[in-house]
């Protein structure tokens, strides 16, 4: 049974942890992920394919008379690439810092258990409203190049992502 779910987590991504948290700047999105990329993606990006990970994140706020009320919409893209000369992983996350590794493994670490990162300004929810959070995370491959992207979009092997995480928040 255990050999079981382990074939079953490496086919794609487990969100252990999602939550909402406010700070002093607005609220932040806490998660963590558990996965393994597969013998073909390692091998890519050994071969100088960077891979791209986003993380999805929405809060809705539940109305009675209409449509839900959609509060927050904000992505996160990762990326990591290997870097033949220096034979080193770098990690970066879109429009913000970058960090180098010397083991794949160290590198995944910082995909798996990213910052927290801001999702709304201070003010952006109402006090005491609760909102239903839906998160998401999946290898990005339309950020491929075009050649990898052919094989991507029919290959099993390079489709890594998780299914919805849904949970509520209750705003401050």
């Amino acid at each position: 049974m255990f050999a079981c779910a382990q074939a079953q987590a490496s086919d794609g991504v487990d969100i252990v942890r999602a939550n909402v948290e406010a700070s002093d700047e607005g609220y932040r999105l806490a998660a963590t992920y558990a996965f393994d990329l597969n013998h073909g993606l390692e091998d890519a990006i050994q071969h100088g394919v960077t891979l791209y990970f986003t993380t999805e994140v929405e809060l809705t706020r539940p109305r009675w008379y209409w449509y839900d009320d959609r509060a927050v919409t904000e992505h996160q893209t990762i990326r990591i690439s290997y870097k033949v000369l220096t034979r080193e992983y770098q990690v970066a996350v879109l429009g913000s810092m970058h960090q180098n590794f010397a083991t794949l493994e160290d590198a995944m670490v910082l995909i798996r258990r990213p910052s927290r990162w801001l999702i709304a300004p201070r003010g952006a929810l109402k006090p005491g409203e609760n909102y239903n959070v839906t998160v998401r995370m999946f290898m990005d491959r339309e950020r491929l190049p075009k050649p990898i992207q052919v094989n991507a979009f029919s290959n099993s092997q390079w489709r890594l992502e998780s299914k919805d995480k849904k949970f509520q928040y209750k705003a401050e």
